[in-house]
């Protein structure tokens, strides 16, 4: 009797937690939500002369999430990838106060060029993250939802965190993804689950980040539930780089995989680990569009740890020539960020954006090149772009072999 009652109390629970999952990420059409970075001053469409499509440079769409007392590093993370192209959506958890909202937005608002473009937007309610929980992936699909309504011209959807920070330009960036198909996604996979299996795959969690408005941690069912059948687990880097048709077929749901993959991870530890991974995999559509690497220069211990070692300036020659797109982590305002700035960016502050071919004004210790714009739609790629470019190829080369994906 105690056995059943448990069972049920159970099943009420993932039925609540699902639904509200649902509701959760249906919450998109709210854009009261959004603290805008636009003005009187923003540009109409025509005025900004952004172009896109296949004929332009590519275009990206970037989350970027951070907690409490994180607002200087979003702001500092957001200036180093930014580009008049690109839309940014910014994300401080429910950890963070208020108040440390509205200064992110008023100094995302202060911006000349953010104010002028109008592309930077601050997410005004924020959702609650639980450690572990399915919180996280619902934080993500809303954010891929809310760029997709505000933004037609984007090509690929990256997720970073305040950790994390640009090892090459954002023309650097668009110049290489320019030379490949956009229906490319960047995202590191594996289906050998390994120990995964038993601590990963198997246990049944409630994350209560996803009905209560209050932070707790996950709890776990007392059983474990078998690893499924009808579909195939794969898992992975949570960090990716998706191309826009695949995060519309994850939000837009015109087929049923995304939508039942997503009632399954709901109950699973560290659902965005799997749910991307899980899902593209097991699509015919996409299974065959994956790259697999994070695109991430990381150190791990062995066997490695829930998170990588903070990188310093001892390993900046190696994670210079790893030719990755991005590194994580790293503490705030550590040396090598400024090294990075300095060398590899181009930037004389860290508050200042990342120059690029679009900057038009001088450049000087005293004025800000980018305080001036030119043309938004040329890319000029700087000397370390060729670095980045081989390991793409590499990449797009390893996975033309069909053992390669999704296996």
């Amino acid at each position: 009797m105690a056995l059943a009652t448990e069972k049920k109390w159970l099943f009420t629970l993932f039925s609540v937690a699902f639904i509200s999952l649902l509701l959760y990420i249906a919450a998109i059409s709210d854009f009261t939500t959004l603290r805008s970075s636009t003005s009187s001053t923003q540009f109409t469409a025509a005025e900004s002369g952004v172009q896109y499509g296949l004929s332009t440079p590519p275009a990206f769409a970037y989350y970027i999430s951070g907690g409490r007392g994180h607002k200087g590093r979003i702001l500092r993370l957001l200036l180093a990838v930014y580009h008049p192209r690109n839309r940014y959506l910014l994300h401080l958890g429910t950890d963070a106060s208020s108040q440390e909202r509205d200064e992110l937005a008023l100094e995302v608002r202060g911006i000349p060029v953010v104010r002028s473009f109008g592309n930077v937007d601050v997410l005004g309610k924020p959702d609650p993250l639980t450690y572990m929980g399915s919180s996280n992936i619902a934080a993500t699909l809303r954010a891929a939802a809310i760029l997709l309504r505000v933004d037609a011209g984007w090509d690929w959807f990256i997720t970073l965190s305040s950790n994390d920070y640009p090892l090459l330009t954002q023309d650097d960036l668009s110049h290489v993804f320019s030379t490949m198909s956009r229906d490319f996604n960047f995202i590191d996979h594996t289906s050998d689950l390994g120990w995964k299996e038993h601590q990963r795959v198997q246990p049944v969690v409630v994350d209560p980040g996803i009905y209560l408005a209050r932070k707790t941690q996950i709890f776990h069912a007392s059983e474990k539930r078998p690893t499924p059948e009808a579909f195939k687990f794969f898992t992975g880097s949570p960090w990716v780089t998706l191309s826009r048709s695949f995060v519309e077929f994850c939000v837009l749901g015109w087929d049923n995989l995304p939508r039942t993959l997503l009632m399954y991870f709901t109950n699973v530890i560290l659902s965005q680990e799997g749910y991307f991974h899980s899902v593209i995999c097991n699509s015919p559509e996409f299974q065959n569009t994956t790259i697999n690497s994070d695109l991430r220069y990381m150190v791990w211990d062995n066997p490695p740890r829930m998170e990588p070692h903070f990188l310093n300036i001892t390993n900046y020659d190696q994670m210079v020539q790893s030719g990755a797109a991005f590194a994580r982590q790293f503490e705030k305002d550590d040396h090598i960020l400024n090294l990075i700035d300095r060398k590899i960016l181009g930037r004389q502050s860290p508050y200042r954006a990342t120059p690029g071919a679009w900057c038009a004004g001088k450049k000087s210790w005293w004025v800000d090149p980018c305080s001036k714009w030119g043309d938004v739609n040329v890319i000029k790629p700087g000397p370390g772009v060729k670095r980045f470019e081989e390991s793409i190829v590499r990449m797009v080369s390893d996975e033309d072999s069909e053992s390669s994906r999704c296996k």
